[in-house]
């Protein structure tokens, strides 16, 4: 493979990121695995600003209560459609504070209440508590429940890497048995949508460009997922009537190539997809404002095209 290219920002950021001493995530285990990438985000992302709303509240779920977080750039708002957002992290870190900024960035872009998912986490509770968490939730925020204070139209399904697998998966469980209202749009950001699948990404970045190998196989271990199971592997389903799509992928990531192919079979099924790459950029992007400057530019460019998605699927 020729040299590909790197951003100037993101070749500045890697060269940091390799030379800090100290144990890996892998290597630390989960609880303080968490805490690092708690930490690593103060350092790595912007502020979330200021917001009419951020409120932490509950629904039932299949373990108990699920914390979710609402953000809203409005105190009160007419009917209208909801973004539920889970988080990324290999399904062992991050939580409601890892991915604030984004959330509150989108509830201010997209001039839509944003609900955040707390979901069950491995090692601690593996495969498929947080998927069944994630989908509990998506059918109580559809319901228009009082306690969010919001009536739904329809959702915005979204998630990046392990979240983006989950967004994927929300989407295909409201497909086959529909919620109160329907997803409008689902935007899985460079998402683990094939795993378990070798891709000659995986082998071309797998080192030295923020997700590692050795990570993702530690990922995989806590999570103890069947790989054979479309509430794991979405692709073993067929994706014929999901809604229009926005597909985005990190030319430098090792799980890149998950995305094209969750891209590609999308296409196939006759699905409106958008799908684009952030050239020269990384995984995690969307939580790296402040490390990596440009990824704003990904970002925004994301957000025109889901908007226009969104004024397409509910002109309907």
């Amino acid at each position: 493979m020729a040299d590909p290219y790197v951003r100037p920002d993101v070749r500045l950021f890697l060269d940091y990121l390799n030379a800090l001493p100290g144990p890996k995530s892998h290597e630390a285990g989960p609880v303080e695995a968490r805490n690092m990438m708690r930490a690593g985000c103060h350092v790595a992302d912007v502020p979330a600003g200021e917001l009419a709303v951020v409120r932490d509240l509950s629904c039932p779920g299949p373990g108990g209560d699920i914390p979710l977080r609402l953000y809203d750039a409005r105190g009160k708002r007419e009917p209208g459609p909801l973004f539920l957002f889970m988080h990324g992290g290999g399904f062992v870190l991050g939580d409601l504070d890892t991915h604030e900024p984004f959330c509150a960035e989108m509830a201010r872009e997209l001039d839509m209440p944003v609900l955040a998912v707390d979901y069950r986490l491995a090692p601690e509770h593996p495969w498929p508590a947080g998927i069944e968490d994630s989908i509990a939730a998506a059918r109580w925020a559809a319901a228009s429940p009082e306690a969010l204070g919001r009536e739904v139209t329809g959702l915005v399904t979204c998630g990046d890497s392990a979240g983006g697998n989950f967004a994927i998966i929300v989407t295909l469980a409201l497909r086959d048995e529909p919620a109160a209202v329907p997803v409008l749009v689902q935007w899985p950001i460079y998402p683990a949508a094939d795993p378990g699948k070798g891709y000659p990404s995986y082998e071309d970045f797998c080192e030295g460009h923020f997700l590692t190998g050795e990570g993702m196989d530690w990922f995989e271990q806590c999570y103890a997922a069947d790989e054979k199971d479309w509430r794991y592997a979405p692709l073993v389903k067929s994706q014929a009537g999901m809604p229009p799509t926005l597909v985005v992928t990190a030319s430098l990531d090792p799980i890149r190539d998950q995305g094209r192919a969750y891209a590609a079979a999308c296409v196939a099924a006759g699905v409106p997809t958008v799908f684009r790459e952030a050239e020269g950029n990384i995984h995690g992007f969307i939580n790296l404002r402040k490390a990596v400057p440009s990824s704003v530019g990904d970002i925004a460019g994301c957000v025109a095209a889901l908007k226009l998605l969104l004024s397409e699927a509910r002109a309907k």
